[in-house]
């Protein structure tokens, strides 16, 4: 195969790799996703003025060792799930977002308004449960 061919087709390759779907072809949607559902229907579980890790959240749902898959559910939840994402922290009871950031606030202000105690961005350790 001469070089000229051998690039055209790469550039093909490329091209159907991004390419959208032809009208008529169905697409499974995120939403439609088993192990997405699972972690929201844990997520969902967890009472007010308790938290839980998205290690935990991944065991519960079935799925060990897949933490960042949980921070990955909750990031692509509909809002009209209207999910309690403040209640899922990182190992240790770390508020996983930048000091600085406004997700970082947003999750102090709201688990403090449900009676969590938060310190340094750690939670209170009696606050954490786990969901397995």
């Amino acid at each position: 195969m001469e070089p000229a061919a051998r690039h055209r087709g790469r550039i093909d390759r490329r091209r159907a790799r991004h390419a959208k779907p032809a009208s008529g072809t169905t697409r499974v949607l995120q939403s439609e996703s088993p192990a997405l559902q699972a972690m929201w229907h844990v997520v969902c579980s967890i009472p007010r003025g308790q938290v839980s890790t998205y290690g935990a959240i991944a065991r519960a749902a079935g799925f060990p060792g897949r933490a960042r898959q949980a921070g990955f559910a909750l990031r692509m939840a509909p809002a009209a799930l209207r999910l309690p994402w403040h209640r899922v922290v990182g190992a240790g009871g770390r508020i996983v977002f930048a000091k600085s950031s406004a997700a970082y606030h947003e999750q102090a202000r709201r688990l403090r308004a449900e009676g969590v105690r938060v310190s340094e961005g750690r939670i209170d350790p009696r606050a954490l449960i786990d969901q397995a």
